[in-house]
């Protein structure tokens, strides 16, 4: 077993600054458990209890990410243990019995690993977890190589984005570019990620293009307005 890390994780704010969308690098694990392609299964295990780990990225000498294995990897082992399963069973799970008998990372991974680039943006990487329905994917750089792990639960951690930063960037990337107009007097007010535009608009009908535009903020949990006219959430 060998550990990567590369770097401390960033505080959350993208390195682009305010307005910048976040990306993977910025949520992402640095310290990640990982397990070389020819490591045993006891070694595995090891792992897994000593890291409190799910899931292990493997690696092969060159430190390229090649496969994943998981505890749903390593559990056929203990289940098929003592046990001498029917022809039905046999057919229906025979890639876990072929895990029962596996002893290496490399017998056990699901090769090729699911992975994603560090510049990706958290919701292409949200996006990619729902398609394959995985719950975290490693990050490697152009070569293929380990950087990182990021987690559905590192994903998460947009919303812990502070109110005054998400306030300061709906002011100034929905107010002012919709309402410029001297008629306008729009007020910005964020609390617990919930953002409240209030105030007089000169056009109403760009109140759901504001809605829009300010879902998309990141760390935005939902958008209410109290605008002139407009009585309740667009």
């Amino acid at each position: 077993m060998t550990t990567r890390q590369d770097h401390e994780d960033h505080t959350g704010r993208a390195a682009g600054g305010p307005g910048s969308p976040h990306l993977v690098r910025d949520v992402m694990t640095a310290d990640v458990a990982v397990v070389d392609i020819g490591a045993a299964f006891k070694d595995m295990v090891r792992t897994v209890q000593e890291r409190r780990v799910s899931a292990m990225p493997v690696v092969d000498a060159t430190g390229a990410v090649v496969g994943i294995v998981s505890e749903a990897d390593l559990l056929p082992k203990e289940e098929f243990r003592d046990s001498d399963p029917d022809r039905y069973t046999q057919l229906r799970r025979l890639s876990d019995l072929l895990k029962a008998g596996s002893v290496t990372a490399g017998e056990l991974m699901t090769s090729p690993a699911l992975t994603v680039a560090p510049d990706a943006t958290l919701a292409q990487a949200a996006r990619e977890m729902a398609r394959a329905r995985v719950k975290r994917l490693p990050v490697v750089d152009a070569s293929g190589h380990l950087i990182g792990i990021v987690s559905r639960a590192d994903l998460l951690k947009v919303f812990l984005r502070a109110d005054e930063d998400i306030a300061e960037e709906v002011r100034r990337e929905v107010v002012t570019y919709l309402f410029p107009a001297p008629g306008s007097t729009v007020r910005v007010e964020v609390r617990d990620g919930v953002v409240t535009l209030g105030g007089r608009v000169h056009d109403a009908s760009l109140v759901p293009v504001a809605a829009r535009l300010a879902r998309a903020v990141e760390g935005v949990v939902d958008v209410r307005f109290a605008l002139a006219g407009q009585d309740s959430a667009g």
